[in-house]
């Protein structure tokens, strides 16, 4: 076996299995650790894609950004062991089903599809023409999307602050 289907298989059962994780755990703190696991090995592959500027803006935004984050909200909210859900097992029979249904259609995809099998490309550095690229030509519409989120980021901000009353 190559050392690249190797790694390829930890990676694709980290992230499987961290999907899982987030779908079955009832923890929501394992969860989010299940959510690491998948955005870790998505990250993984894409590497393995060569696809170099994808796995560092993977991490970058989901791992450090978005799970943080989650991460976060989960540990300062204390009451969250206190919520009894009443109908927890109100869409596992649809679930299943719909769960089956997917599986096989993929799996019958996977397995009859043409593949075409070419030779394995060589490794290019992509994070210089897409530097170029975004301090270049798409400078303008970059920097105006900046702005936008910018906004949003102060928007967000002024929403959810608490007024202070002076008694």
């Amino acid at each position: 076996m190559q050392p690249e289907f190797i790694i390829f298989l930890f990676l694709a059962l980290a992230t499987v299995a961290g999907a899982g994780a987030v779908a079955l755990s009832r923890n929501i703190f394992w969860s989010a650790m299940g959510l690491l696991s998948a955005l870790v090995g998505v990250g993984g592959l894409y590497v393995l894609l060569s696809a170099d500027f994808i796995a560092v803006t993977q991490v970058l935004v989901y791992i450090g950004g978005v799970l943080v984050l989650i991460i976060f909200a989960v540990m300062l909210t204390n009451q969250i062991k206190d919520i009894n859900v009443s109908n927890s097992s109100i869409g596992l029979v649809g679930g299943c089903a719909v769960f089956l249904v997917v599986a096989t259609l993929l799996s019958f995809i996977a397995i009859w599809a043409p593949w075409k099998l070419t030779d394995r490309a060589p490794v290019v550095d992509t994070t210089v023409a897409i530097g170029n690229g975004l301090l270049g030509v798409w400078l303008l519409p970059f920097e105006i999307a900046s702005v936008v989120l910018l906004a949003t980021l102060i928007g967000a901000i002024v929403i959810a602050r608490k007024e202070v009353k002076a008694d």
